[in-house]
């Protein structure tokens, strides 16, 4: 837990993104296990857009220069761009009674911008990654 503290401490935005991303990911996996079109769905829903969107804006705070980048941007902040422009497309498409095109964005932002990006983020060269690796390896960061 130590490791966790110091993140939030020394990067307060990088912190706010690990918990809001990961509380995506865990809800959303509820999301797809549970029925849809129910109280519960659209409330497990706005939770969940909540932290996809608060995921993204801290992402767009977020630096990597220890990448190939232009001006702070990598190629993962192609998921920011993508999740700013799908994820208000998928709430008016449900707005409008488009099911089928909601449940394909919100599916492929799932699976996009939590599944995939994810495992970009964790990978050991990143600055997430290397916090897991070195935290289940035991080693100091």
């Amino acid at each position: 837990m130590d490791a966790f503290t110091r993140l939030f401490q020394d990067h307060p935005v990088v912190f706010l993104h690990l918990v809001t991303a990961l509380g995506a990911l865990v809800l959303g996996i509820v999301m797809m296990a549970r029925r849809k079109g129910t109280p519960q769905h659209r409330a497990m829903g706005w939770t969940w857009g909540v932290l996809m969107a608060t995921t993204t804006v801290a992402s767009a705070f977020i630096r990597d220069h220890h990448m190939p980048n232009l001006m702070g941007f990598t190629p993962i902040h192609a998921f920011t761009v993508f999740t700013a422009v799908q994820l208000p497309r998928g709430i008016l498409a449900i707005r409008r009674g488009e099911v089928e095109l909601h449940r394909r964005t919100m599916r492929g932002l799932f699976f996009g911008a939590c599944v995939i990006a994810g495992v970009f983020t964790l990978l050991p060269g990143r600055f997430l990654g290397r916090l897991l690796w070195q935290a289940l390896s035991g080693t100091a960061a």
